[in-house]
């Protein structure tokens, strides 16, 4: 028994010695088995993918490209879409790094055989590139010289070019005439691509057909694609498409670094003018962002989304198509009328403009010119923010709350006398009455717009003192007093409409007494549709300067989806000055305003005493400095608000140059200022009329779109 235990435990040791001499068998053979795998992985590595992996370590650069997204649509305050974009077929390029000719014009003339470019295109082609391609297409022209010409030029500065150009002169007209221009055109798109970025070879009248052997031909076709473009189009063509603006086809010239320092690329599309200038930030949108990786020779071998685009936002404008519509209609039938009559050779434009006095908005920003040669009426809107005009006696309501300011005139002492005026050495000066009017107030002056009462306010400031048939020594310097007062209103400085195009009008200092008097009744300095409108407005809201405003919101796109989006940004009045006079001074001019329209002998009485909407506001008409056979044109000028105890609209109507000669054959003026507020409060009726169950804002803005 006791000798029994050892033997157990020898064979224990024993049996546990081989366990672990099995145990480390297999450790062996899996370290084994590792460094096989490792050693054939290293092998395919080096001998399979070797040439792979040493183009990735060879790998010199990435970089990142934009490509911009599908900017944002315009829509008027109602709803009704007013730019849009459509969606096109599109045949792209994208050039590696350092693009050589030679494979340029490979690719061009492949492509070349399965699309037709548009005539626009082909007729790009300058001969200078038609010349350039020649070469390119035979052994660079090297027959074009001979020996002695290239030894002689080719150790010389500049020998080279001097070469290029022997070449460029040789070349004959047949030559270049065998050159294909649809080819050539393709070349010229391919050639002017920015490296890594894709740019557009066609979009315009890509037939399904051409779309189809363009895709199945895109691997023999290195860097062309197929894809989606868009094309920018407005509703209502004609209709404020000068106010709306226009899209590049690429970054201006002129505005390459601004834009390039913003990070866009040298091919996208930016808004060029007007709206979709000054909103390009809002309606460019996101662009998409993609990185691209290039070996060293250029070529691409890797891309990567890094960010996915998004569309621009929308603007909502303050503008009511169907109003505008309505107005620029109006102007039209206007215009065709009266350049029938006689003495009217100098008109051709006319301009409307529609503002919320209280706001600053803009209902209706309307401006037409007539061509007389083909009969054509063209939409020129932006005449009423880029053209000045004299308006004549409608400023002479700032001009008498000028008098006031000044203290030249009282509520208690406003009485002159309406009288002609005998100035030593100067043509006699009077109102437009055929006989004076005597001693009248300011609101009489006001209504049957005297001449003479403006004058005398004048020679006041200027510290002037009438003596018939004496001399009148004014300081006339005092002109910048009373300017300083207009510019209060708006006349004479921006309305701060935010166009850099915008002016401020004419003027300059008077060298004779007469001058500063001719300023107070609106025939020195000129003004512009849009000024004429802040200032009406201001002296209808009580004495405010607002912002004229064209943006009502900005509004987030639905995707895939008609309509407006939620609301980003709702744009607020903004008021720019609160004139320096009295309530009650303003409240006299308005009174006045009135009068020009309800009262007695008011020079608009015959158009809106009876209106229902109580219209206020003032006539001009003003000598022009244009002259037709040796005879001044006038000016036909309305300034107007309604209704007058709550004013919601406030209008300017200016003619230029309406006729020559004496006495109006047509006062355009008054008719079209009262078509265009009877039109508004018409709108304004109908619609507040209950809509139809279930007709959404969306329903009635397409019925107006179809209108």
């Amino acid at each position: 028994m006791g000798r029994a235990f050892p033997l157990k435990q020898r064979h224990a040791k024993k049996k546990k010695k081989n366990f672990l001499f099995i145990r480390i068998n297999i450790l062996f053979l899996a370290v084994f088995l590792l460094f096989s795998l490792l050693i054939l992985r290293l092998g395919v590595v080096q001998i399979v993918e070797g040439k792979e992996y040493k183009k990735q370590v060879e790998r010199t650069d990435e970089t990142s490209v934009n490509y911009s997204a599908p900017r944002g649509e315009i829509y008027d305050r109602n709803g009704v879409k007013l730019v849009y974009n459509i969606p096109q077929k599109a045949i792209t390029y994208t050039p590696p790094k350092h693009p050589q000719p030679k494979e340029l014009l490979e690719i061009a003339r492949k492509l070349s055989k399965l699309i037709k470019m548009n005539d626009k295109d082909i007729k790009a082609v300058t001969e200078r590139d038609l010349k350039d391609i020649w070469l390119l297409m035979h052994n660079n022209g090297e027959d074009k010289i001979t020996k002695e010409e290239y030894h002689k030029y080719k150790d010389k500065k500049n020998g080279e070019e001097k070469l290029y150009e022997l070449k460029l002169q040789r070349i004959t007209k047949e030559e270049i005439d065998s050159i294909d221009k649809n080819m050539a055109s393709i070349y010229r798109k391919m050639y002017q691509a920015v490296a890594l970025t894709p740019t557009i070879i066609k979009n315009q009248n890509v037939t399904d057909r051409e779309y189809a052997l363009v895709s199945e031909n895109l691997s023999d076709l290195p860097g062309v694609d197929i894809t989606t473009d868009w094309e920018r189009k407005k509703t209502f063509d004609g209709t404020l498409s000068s106010i709306l603006g226009n899209v590049s086809e690429g970054l201006p010239e002129e505005k390459v670094q601004y834009y390039t320092s913003k990070g866009y690329s040298l091919n996208e599309r930016v808004g060029k003018s007007y709206l979709e200038e000054l909103y390009e930030d809002v309606l460019q949108g996101e662009k998409t962002r993609v990185r691209t990786v290039t070996d060293k020779e250029g070529n691409v071998i890797d891309s990567k989304i890094l960010y996915d685009g998004k569309s621009g936002k929308d603007l909502v404008l303050t503008i009511d198509i169907e109003l505008q519509r309505e107005v620029e209609k109006i102007i039209e039938e206007e215009l065709t009328h009266m350049v029938k009559l006689p003495r009217t050779q100098t008109l051709d434009r006319a301009f409307v403009v529609l503002m919320n006095p209280k706001t600053g908005e803009i209902l209706s920003l309307a401006g037409k010119q007539y061509d007389r040669s083909s009969g054509e009426i063209k939409d020129f809107a932006r005449g009423t923010f880029q053209t000045a005009y004299e308006p004549g006696s409608a400023v002479k309501g700032a001009t008498v709350l000028t008098g006031y300011q000044t203290g030249v005139i009282s509520l208690g002492n406003n009485v002159l006398t309406d009288e002609v005026l005998y100035i030593k050495d100067t043509p006699p000066k009077s109102s437009w009455t055929s006989r004076p009017m005597g001693p009248i107030n300011d609101l009489t002056a006001l209504k049957r717009s005297s001449n003479v009462y403006m004058f005398k306010i004048a020679i006041a400031i200027g510290g002037g003192k009438y003596v018939p048939h004496g001399p009148l020594p004014l300081n006339l310097k005092k002109i910048n007093t009373m300017r300083y007062y207009f510019n209060q209103f708006g006349l004479g400085v921006k309305t701060g409409i935010g166009f850099d195009s915008e002016i401020s009008g004419l003027k300059s200092m008077p060298t004779e007494p007469g001058k500063m008097l001719d300023f107070a009744i609106g025939q020195f300095d000129t003004y512009t549709p849009l000024q004429m409108a802040q200032y009406v407005s201001t002296i209808a809201n009580g004495g405010y300067r607002v912002k004229p405003q064209l943006v009502k919101e900005i509004r987030e796109p639905k995707i895939n989806e008609d309509g407006l989006g939620p609301i980003i940004e709702s744009v607020q009045p903004e008021i720019l000055n609160k004139i320096d006079m009295k309530d009650e001074w303003i409240k006299r001019v308005q009174e006045g305003f009135w009068l020009v329209m309800h009262g007695s002998g008011g020079t608009a009485t015959a158009y809106f005493n009876n209106k229902p909407y109580n219209p206020a506001g003032k006539t001009g008409t003003a000598q022009s400095s244009v002259f037709y056979n040796g005879h001044q044109a006038w000016n036909l000028t309305l300034v107007a608000y309604a209704p007058f105890d709550d004013p919601e609209i406030a209008m300017a109507v200016m003619v230029p140059w309406a006729y020559y000669g004496n006495n109006t054959p047509y006062p355009i003026n008054n008719i079209i200022g009262s078509r265009v507020l009877d039109k508004y409060f018409e709108l304004k009726e109908k619609r507040s009329q209950k809509a139809p169950d279930g007709e959404s804002r969306e329903e009635t803005a397409q019925t107006v779109e179809n209108r």
